[in-house]
């Protein structure tokens, strides 16, 4: 077969051979990627403000973590940790009990994915506590999984047409300052308390629309868990690893979650998951009770272990802070400026503008396509969220240059006036 130049060659041969319900949001190939910008296949540079939905924190192609990745390569790359374990697992484990927030001893377990975090933090809660119910929040996303789908909030396209759903998850409003009294309605009129096993928070959402919620509402739900033995986890799948310039959001109201799910940025896009909870909760669990073939990977493991490094070496949430700053001080020029905008979402270098439209502001997805579809002609990859797929949000690397970041806000300005009233 003849090896495929253009970006046309390859859509035309996936349309052929992926199946149609596993999409993309652009079209074009990537044959290379470093920092902040991707090349495709046919040579053209784009700003990525997407960092591979969320994975990208310290950038594409660190030469710590590539180096760190080949090193690995070089000796083994799987033997199943729960077969043949290896130090790069067991060293990862005891860096992550460390940095996640908690002064209490803390132990880990490694699995593939966001999704199979979430389902094996619920799996381990209701073994602990003998419980079954679970409560999640509107707008939340938690995977793809039945489980995590029936957590995820959106219906189209992550529920649509996949049902049943899985049974005891139960449901409230996220980011109101009545929150603490919201649950309390809950455990009257949905679920007794003492039948819940876990409530699920992501203490920043992100593809409900990158929503966090007011001051004192964790500290709220956080003791009411501890009133009637619930445990608190933390999907920081999308909001850890310092994109809010904390290593982990929920610090920021300085709430210690008994379970925490860490993903994404993790590993610096090798395939890493892991769920680090409160030791008691996590040994509750007879041996055998979780795991699987490729968790723990030693070449994923061995990459993030870089990633941490490089956290420290290169004061990356000092980066993150300083990105979320320059963030915020241009969308609020913009959101004076263009009627397009509404509220400015987020926290941190984790920020979305929602895009509305008319006298009544209502969501506008289409402008949002617009934009989106305005900025990739330019050089520049931009991503939506939101229930209404009308938020700009916006995932850069915490290493993108001063000259990167302003042509990149450059693009979006542009497009703002193009697609604003």
């Amino acid at each position: 077969m003849r090896y495929l130049q253009s970006n046309k060659d390859l859509q035309a041969l996936r349309s052929r051979v992926i199946s149609a319900g596993y999409a993309s949001a652009t079209g074009i190939y990537i044959e290379s990627a470093k920092g902040a910008v991707l090349r495709d296949v046919e040579g053209k540079e784009y700003i990525d403000f997407g960092g591979g939905i969320g994975v990208m924190n310290i950038g594409h192609c660190h030469p710590k973590v590539i180096k760190a990745i080949k090193d690995q390569a070089d000796k083994f790359t799987h033997t199943c940790f729960m077969a043949s374990p290896y130090d790069t697992a067991v060293k990862l484990a005891e860096k992550l009990c460390q940095v996640t927030p908690g002064n209490f001893p803390k132990k880990v377990l490694f699995i593939n994915s966001g999704a199979e975090a979430v389902e094996n933090a619920v799996k381990i809660a209701r073994y602990y506590t003998k419980r079954q119910a679970i409560i999640v929040f509107e707008n939340a996303y938690h995977g793809r999984t039945l489980l995590a789908m029936t957590m995820t909030s959106k219906v189209k396209p992550y529920k649509f047409g996949f049902g049943p759903f899985a049974p005891e998850v139960y449901r409230m409003p996220f980011g109101d300052v009545v929150g603490p009294e919201k649950l309390k309605d809950v455990f009257i009129k949905h679920v007794n308390p003492e039948a819940v096993a876990a409530i699920v928070a992501e203490p920043v959402q992100g593809e409900g629309g990158f929503i966090a919620p007011p001051p004192g509402y964790f500290q709220g739900l956080a003791q009411v868990c501890r009133d009637n033995g619930i445990l608190f986890v933390a999907d920081e799948i999308q909001s850890g690893m310092g994109r809010t310039g904390k290593m982990f959001a929920i610090e920021h109201w300085g709430v210690e979650p008994d379970l925490i799910t860490v993903a994404k940025s993790l590993a610096a896009g090798m395939p890493l998951a892991a769920v680090v909870g409160r030791q008691e909760i996590m040994d509750a669990v007879h041996p055998w009770g979780v795991g699987g073939t490729y968790g723990g990977n030693p070449v994923a493991c061995a990459a993030a272990l870089a990633v941490l490094e490089v956290f420290e070496e290169e004061d990356m949430l000092a980066r993150a802070q300083a990105l979320g700053e320059k963030l915020k001080q241009r969308f609020e020029k913009w959101q004076s400026e263009f009627k397009v905008i509404g509220q400015i979402r987020g926290l941190g270098a984790m920020l979305g503008l929602e895009l509305v439209k008319g006298a009544n502001r209502e969501p506008a997805p289409d402008e949002a396509k617009k934009l989106q579809a305005f900025c990739l002609g330019r050089g520049l990859l931009i991503l939506t969220c939101g229930s209404y797929s009308n938020i700009i949000r916006v995932l850069a690397p915490f290493v993108i240059s001063d000259e990167q970041l302003e042509k990149g806000l450059s693009i979006l300005e542009q497009g703002l006036a193009e697609v604003s009233d």
